[in-house]
């Protein structure tokens, strides 16, 4: 049988049978994978506490006929240790799962760089250093942004004007400017704008520092955005808005 070896990240678990999993993966080589899991649903199984979401998994595969089938499985990092006990952590994580999946829609086309943000955000969200929600939104802007999807936050999204300009147009694709305004958009606060620029440049100290009701205001632009260009809600936002 033909092997290759990757590691990845596991986003999503379903049953199949009676005791295998199919495990959806973001690989760091292959992008987004699906590959059977066999008898990890077992007590006794090698290998099935290693393959759950969360888990940093360096893999050996081997390629099958529909698809692939997981032969041995090491963890790197599981990351679900530390996100477990904390809820707003844990669903801002797995916002971070279903938005990396849903973005990277073609199986085995290699998409490196999200797989280094989710890597990224996962370990920035175990370690505690900002607020979960400041994490999770400035990983949705990036991963847009990898994505071909990045607002336009520093000048007009249709004509290209540059400037601070105060109207965010979701279909617009970002900011736009009083002659470009279409009817029934949102005026964000000027300290919401910056806030996303922020998360988007990474730039912390000035997140850190932000106001909880721009912290608001940029997670609900920022979740519309989103949704609006995946074209489906995300169940789990839904769960972080709870938190």
């Amino acid at each position: 049988m033909k092997l290759y070896r990757d590691e990845g990240i596991v986003l999503r678990t379903q049953k199949l049978g009676e005791a295998d999993r199919i495990i959806s993966l973001l690989t760091r080589r292959n992008g987004r994978v699906r590959a059977v899991a066999k008898g990890v649903r077992r007590t006794k199984s090698r290998f099935g506490a290693r393959l759950e979401p969360f888990t940093h998994v360096d893999l050996q595969i081997h390629i099958g006929r529909s698809l692939d089938v997981i032969g041995q499985a090491e963890t790197i990092r599981p990351y679900g240790e530390a996100l477990g006990g904390d809820y707003p952590r844990y669903t801002a994580g797995t916002a971070m799962l279903e938005t990396a999946e849903r973005l990277t829609a073609v199986e085995k086309e290699p998409s490196l760089r999200q797989f280094l943000l989710l890597v990224g955000g996962l370990r920035t969200l175990g370690d505690g250093s900002h607020d979960p929600r400041l994490v999770l939104d400035a990983f949705l802007l990036r991963s847009l942004a990898v994505a071909g999807y990045a607002p336009a936050l520093t000048e007009c999204a249709r004509c290209g004007d540059p400037g601070s300009h105060r109207t965010f147009a979701i279909p617009s694709g970002g900011l736009v400017c009083a002659n470009c305004r279409p009817t029934g958009v949102a005026t964000p606060a000027h300290e919401t704008i910056g806030l996303m620029i922020a998360l988007l440049r990474g730039d912390w100290e000035v997140a850190d520092t932000s106001e909880h009701r721009h912290r608001q205001e940029c997670s609900g632009l920022v979740a519309k955005y989103l949704q609006w260009h995946l074209e489906h809600s995300l169940r789990s936002l839904r769960l972080v808005e709870r938190a």
